[in-house]
């Protein structure tokens, strides 16, 4: 990462609540324009990261600097402060008109009065409520008062825009509807923006990169991409929605593939461990497919194996369907290709993947 590139980052960071260690980060760094997500389970420190980024939260030990300067001390963190913005779950409304309330934060900065009402109504119709300006904030619906708490926040101009979980309380349809219009808030003013999510959908669609939390640490950053499809241990795989999560251990290994022992079947895999090697396989489950047992249908898959159907789930617009193949193995199907092969709970299929659809882990 290019050092002229960073506005903001967090070295050794230690936050302890009544003695216990709650948060430890070695090392953050966010860049200009950079939509960072920080994710994880309730409870893994999502939001103590974010609280500390922000500077709304007391670091027991760690020094965060902004643009390249130490943010220490009351009169710099206030100072930090007014480059920032932060949305939470909950919007936080003052009890006056929308108009208000997205002004207020520009009345604080002293903003005179004629750039204040430009601002205000470029945000407004930004996130289109500028319908509802004149309207009591406590008379707003959730997707209403949560675009107005957005629409403020983006009013002051500031450099980084923190997010913590600003869309967990909205249905779908609302939800979807705001996270476009945010993106596009986002993209075109280029501010860093550092957001909570234990939602992966929207980790995909709006980060840069991806920070997987748990119990206070990051376990691993990087692209969306990476992550989900080159996990570093369990947990992060598990998270990221890899279907399929087994322990074996490599039996032989040739130039370019290794044979891995899972219980009593071999599964071939692309990788370059050693033999002896206990490993951890991974395999997301848009990569098995499955078809009804004596079907000759093309598949250059080099593995293939008999299964039974033990659980289908259904998934919203799809099935996941788990398949008992002398190992656990779970796989995505829509529901026409569910009718097209008949498939039923305890009936037979036959799985199949490609080696160089497994992803395997070193594993102690």
């Amino acid at each position: 990462m290019n050092a002229s590139s960073v506005i903001l980052e967090l070295n050794n960071a230690d936050v302890r609540r009544g003695g216990v260690r709650v948060l430890d980060v070695p090392r953050f760094r966010l860049r200009r324009g950079e939509i960072m997500c920080l994710a994880g389970p309730n409870g893994s420190g999502k939001t103590t990261l974010l609280l500390t980024l922000s500077c709304l939260l007391e670091r027991a030990q760690g020094e965060l600097r902004f643009k390249g300067r130490p943010v220490a001390g009351r009169e710099s963190a206030l100072a930090y402060r007014r480059h920032t913005a932060s949305v939470f779950q909950e919007p936080l409304l003052f009890d006056a008109s929308v108009y208000e309330n997205v002004a207020s934060g520009l009345k604080l900065r002293g903003v005179p009065r004629q750039e204040l009402r430009q601002r205000v109504e470029k945000n407004l119709e930004r996130f289109r409520i500028a319908h509802l300006a004149g309207r009591a904030a406590r008379k707003l619906s959730g997707g209403e008062a949560q675009r107005t708490s957005l629409a403020r926040a983006l009013a002051t101009d500031p450099e980084i825009l923190f997010l913590d979980e600003p869309f967990s309380a909205l249905d779908p349809p609302t939800r979807e509807a705001l996270i476009d219009d945010l993106e596009h808030s986002i993209r075109d003013t280029g501010i860093a923006v550092v957001m909570s999510s234990h939602d992966q959908a929207e980790a995909l669609r709006l980060a840069d990169t991806m920070a997987v939390m748990r119990q206070g640490m990051v376990l691993q950053a990087g692209p969306p991409d990476e992550i989900m499809n080159f996990p570093v241990d369990e947990f992060v795989a598990s998270f990221v929605g890899m279907g399929t999560v087994l322990r074996g251990r490599v039996v032989s290994a040739g130039p370019d593939t290794v044979r891995v022992a899972v219980a009593e079947t071999m599964i071939e895999c692309v990788g370059g461990i050693e033999a002896g090697r206990q490993v951890v396989l991974c395999i997301r489950p848009e990569n098995v497919t499955i078809s009804a047992p004596g079907s000759h249908k093309a598949d250059s898959a080099r593995n293939r194996f008999a299964g039974i159907v033990k659980r289908i789930i259904p998934m919203g617009h799809f099935l996941k369907v788990q398949l008992d193949c002398g190992f656990f193995l779970s796989t995505n199907i829509t529901r026409r290709s569910q009718e097209e092969l008949g498939l039923v709970e305890g009936g037979s299929v036959v799985a199949s993947f490609k080696a160089t659809a497994v992803h395997l882990i070193p594993h102690a």
